[in-house]
């Protein structure tokens, strides 16, 4: 073995050398930059925890890529193992960073200034100049011209430091970015969120069967749901008029209605619009979304009315161009399945189909291909209410073409098995996001007190400041050097500013510093 091989690192060396790589400031600022390359996925591809019906369509549209992103956790980004190993990570760093400089910080704090150097020449800064006044004044006239700081006089010499501020700026800063990341993993693990489709008439409550979609946090439980409840009276949705530049431009949405906390509790009424969204203890109720729901009716074979509800179609483009499903499971003899689209302003297109040209309902027209079989609801397997299963239907047909439905407000229409199906009245619906995430406040404070420390670390000038008095015959010769502890271009001007105040201190303006 060679005398000059470096000996390998035993276990407890290695450990200590890993510990100081991973809560270095280098490996700190590398893995927040990670973090946020890692949080870019969760941007571009959607999520399931915040809409679900999106991912099952992009599976549809992407079926060869889709399992493999599934598997590596594109869809839950901000759970998946490899995004929360970077935050974990992250955390450690900025603490162990953290920890040892605050413990710095006390003990500079606790310090005396250090001595003044031998040869101030040597120094970016200095100057000398002579005059009358005895040692004594001039040392007190430098404490008087330094102002704040830290002072320490030892035989007629004088020595400031200021700045602190800075650190504690830097200090502040790092510790907001901890608060910042535990705010908002504490609201991840303990929060919900979900979002559910109220039809104008219909009301809502908080519970899990009554969501389209839910996703929570690792640590919450179902049962911890406030049992609030709402019920949608009225639902306003404004749009620019036709024939304006901004035609069909969103102008307003308005979900008014009444809720109530518990049960047992007395009504109150809401109003909720785009970004005021209603606040139901910790839990919060926003408008993200609406539609129109048309009022079907269907009558079976033997007369008897199977079907009549408003039956809520998903808006797909800005003119509302809406999909939907209708399940009428006790129809007889068999049952029926409709699936179609939904246009607000119906027009013909340059191609002779049916578009809509605007989002108002000004001409409402409803549009359905019709299935008959077995829809798949009493094997008791839940089911999409947006999903149509056709394996055991067949599609009624007229001719060589599909059999369709096509009505307008108030117009009805035979069925090939001798019932009928009537468009019976339009209502609009509202699109809520549910969602509680506690400490929400926690980051916002973060942010603001790391902006705060931010500033205060590029705004504060930590200085050192030096001033040696000596007597010479019946002059005072007065060294003066100062130095930052961050290099700034700034600094010979600043002590020409320093020299005029102390001079003027003195009871001396002749300038004869060099």
């Amino acid at each position: 073995m060679s005398s000059n091989a470096v000996p390998a690192l035993g276990r407890r060396e290695f450990t200590r050398w890993f510990w100081r790589q991973l809560t270095s400031m280098r490996t700190a600022l590398f893995l927040l930059l990670l973090l946020a390359i890692a949080a870019v996925p969760g941007s571009l591809v959607p999520q399931r925890g915040v809409d679900a019906r999106a991912v099952e369509a992009y599976f549809l549209e992407h079926p060869k890529s889709a399992p493999t992103l599934d598997k590596l956790g594109f869809f839950n980004v901000y759970t998946s193992p490899w995004f929360s190993a970077v935050y974990l990570l992250l955390m450690v760093s900025l603490i162990g960073c953290i920890v040892p400089r605050s413990f710095v910080y006390l003990r500079a704090l606790r310090a005396r200034p250090p001595k003044a150097p031998r040869n101030f020449s040597r120094l970016p800064a200095s100057a000398s100049f002579e005059t009358s006044a005895s040692v004594d004044e001039v040392i007190t006239a430098g404490r008087r011209a330094i102002g704040r700081a830290r002072v320490d006089v030892v035989d007629g010499e004088l020595s400031a430091e200021r700045g602190f501020l800075r650190e504690a700026g830097n200090l502040v800063f790092h510790i907001s970015v901890v608060v910042v990341l535990v705010g908002v993993a504490v609201g991840t693990l303990f929060g919900y969120r979900g979002s559910a489709i109220v039809t104008e008439g219909q009301g809502f409550a908080n519970s899990l069967t009554q969501y389209d979609e839910f996703g929570s946090g690792s640590l919450f439980k179902a049962d911890q749901l406030p049992p609030f409840s709402l019920k949608l009276d009225k639902f306003t949705a404004k749009f620019q008029a036709l024939g304006s530049q901004q035609a069909g431009a969103p102008r307003l949405f308005r979900a008014q209605g009444t809720y109530t906390p518990k049960p047992g509790a007395d009504a109150r009424t809401f109003d909720i619009t785009v970004n005021h969204p209603l606040e139901i203890g910790s839990t919060s109720v926003f408008l993200v979304g609406q539609g129109y729901a048309p009022v079907i009716k269907v009558t079976d074979a033997n007369g008897d009315v199977v079907f009549n509800e408003a039956v809520p179609f998903l808006p797909n483009d800005p003119s509302y161009t809406s999909t939907g499903v209708v399940k009428v499971p006790d129809a007889e003899p068999e049952q029926l399945g409709f699936q179609g689209f939904f246009l607000p302003t119906a027009a013909t297109g340059s191609d002779g189909a049916s578009i809509s040209v605007y989002p108002a309902a000004a001409n409402p027209l409803l549009g359905l291909f019709v299935w008959h079989g077995d829809l798949g609801l009493d094997k008791g397997t839940p089911q999409s209410v947006y999903i149509l299963d056709k394996s055991k239907m067949k599609q009624y047909k007229d001719g060589d073409k599909s059999y369709r439905v096509s009505l307008q407000a108030g117009q009805s229409q035979k069925l090939p098995n001798g019932g009928t199906i009537e468009f019976a009245g339009l209502r609009q619906f509202a699109r809520f996001q549910i969602s509680s995430s506690p400490g929400v406040k926690v980051p916002l404070i973060g942010i603001i007190a790391g902006l705060a420390g931010l500033v205060t670390s590029l705004t504060i000038k930590p200085r050192r400041t030096w001033i040696r008095a000596r007597r010479e015959g019946s002059r005072t010769v007065v060294d003066v050097a100062v130095l930052d502890r961050v290099p700034r271009d700034d600094l010979p001007a600043d002590l020409d500013a320093f020299l005029e105040r102390f001079r003027e201190l003195l009871g001396e303006t002749e300038e004869k510093h060099t």
